[in-house]
């Protein structure tokens, strides 16, 4: 493949922009490559700047459910435009985003909308310490909440009461009230509540995790832990920055017939555009400002392009039956390659829910944190090369999750077939 010109830019980038990249991710460090530099996306392709094609399977990391450059989200965007870009004031369409979203997820009986998936976390989190006058919140090895200080932890040693900044600049005071459980693992919560007996405000988590590939509850582990939770009078924060709108229309809460006391959602409600929200029971949210004693603000919180965006984007959804749609594409995937991995089962496993997909390079069940980290970084590196030499561009990371789209063609899934087959077979025979 042709990559003069993205070679190029990446030196310019490097000499401005730590790492070439504004998230660490994009630098494609873990597979020792050199990052694509995107031009343009259409539907299920992204082209890079040399004019290299690729099916995409990172549509973003979630939110281009109904693939790039939807007409209908364009439209509203540019119609929106037209009257303004901000006006630091309320406008009719943040009330009627928030009823669409009110509408899928009637646990948020009240909305704020915020700018991200990080932001809508934090607030969510300031909100569930100001309500239960607690501070310690219980966070689960391997799920992502963003990068705010509390929430970038990981294990201390013994039973996981303790947790360690796992990034430089954080101070390990503003760690230790961030206590860690593994995933899957009822009883590593247990002993947490019982160890710090009302002090636990709430505990957050993926639903589905799918910040370290793609791992699910067992069954009752969901209903386990909010049993819990509300046994101890904590609040349960469900982080459906991915799931939302994806794994269902109401995202894991609605496919498992849950009930969170919070959740959060990113970008996907605002068509990919920057954008989050967290919502919950009314006499919780009635905690915010201005209204209640916990502070929260945003300038640009309900900019109305990206509102608009939002509003196109889920009556889309619906209009197209977007949900189903990603989830016949990733059906069809998994059922042609079931095959192919079931004879390599010793070292590699695949594991799927709904339009998300994870193949790790381990044998057998990957079940949490600890399972993700057995798996062969050096195989999933050849793994990729592979992949993206066919036109295939997947997560550089084997810590992230495939994401399909309604507008995966038969075509698409065929040819991504048949790339994963060859790459399996070149890296594990």
């Amino acid at each position: 493949m042709k990559n003069t010109r993205s070679l190029n830019i990446l030196r310019q980038a490097e000499i401005l922009m730590p790492g070439g990249v504004n998230s660490p991710v994009r630098a494609f460090k873990s597979v020792g490559l050199s990052p694509l530099i995107i031009k343009k996306a259409h539907e299920s392709k992204i082209y890079d700047v040399d004019e290299n094609e690729y099916i995409d399977y990172v549509m973003s990391y979630g939110p281009m459910l109904l693939g790039h450059g939807d007409a209908r989200v364009i439209k509203a965007i540019s119609d929106t435009a037209k009257n303004g870009f901000g006006f630091g004031a309320t406008t009719e369409t943040e009330v009627e985003l928030a009823g669409l979203v009110n509408k899928y997820f009637p646990s948020m009986e009240m909305i704020r909308l915020v700018n991200s998936g990080t932001e809508a976390v934090m607030s969510a989190i300031r909100l569930a310490r100001g309500f239960t006058k607690r501070d310690k919140i219980i966070k689960f090895e391997g799920c992502y909440h963003g990068h705010s200080d509390s929430m970038l932890v990981k294990a201390g040693s013994g039973a996981l009461t303790t947790s360690i900044p796992s990034s430089a600049g954080i101070p390990v005071n503003s760690s230790l009230d961030t206590l860690v459980a593994v995933y899957n693992d009822l009883e590593t919560v247990k002993d947490l509540f019982l160890n710090h007996k009302r002090e636990v405000a709430a505990v957050i988590i993926e639903p589905v995790a799918a910040n370290m590939g793609v791992v699910l509850p067992k069954d009752g582990f969901l209903e386990g832990l909010m049993d819990l939770c509300h046994e101890n009078d904590s609040l349960i924060i469900f982080d459906e920055v991915i799931t939302g709108f994806r794994v269902s229309h109401s995202g894991a809460q609605g496919l498992f017939g849950l009930k969170p006391d919070i959740t959060c959602l990113g970008k996907i409600i605002g068509g990919g555009l920057p954008i989050g929200a967290f919502g919950g029971r009314r006499d919780i949210m009635e905690y915010l400002s201005p209204i209640g004693p916990v502070y929260q603000a945003g300038t640009l919180s309900g900019n109305p392009i990206c509102v608009a965006a939002g509003i196109a984007t889920i009556k889309a959804i619906e209009e197209d039956d977007a949900v189903s749609k990603a989830n016949e594409a990733s059906q069809y995937l998994i059922k042609n390659l079931k095959d192919e991995i079931k004879g390599f089962d010793d070292k590699i496993t695949m594991n799927g829910i709904a339009s998300l997909l994870t193949i790790f390079f381990k044998g057998r069940d990957v079940n949490n944190f600890r399972d993700v980290m057995k798996s062969d970084a050096i195989l999933f590196k050849k793994f990729f090369g592979i992949m993206l030499n066919e036109g295939i561009f997947i997560a550089p990371s084997q810590y992230e999750a495939m994401f399909l789209s309604s507008k995966h063609s038969k075509h698409d899934i065929d040819k991504t077939v048949l790339a994963i087959k060859k790459a399996i077979k070149e890296v594990l025979c």
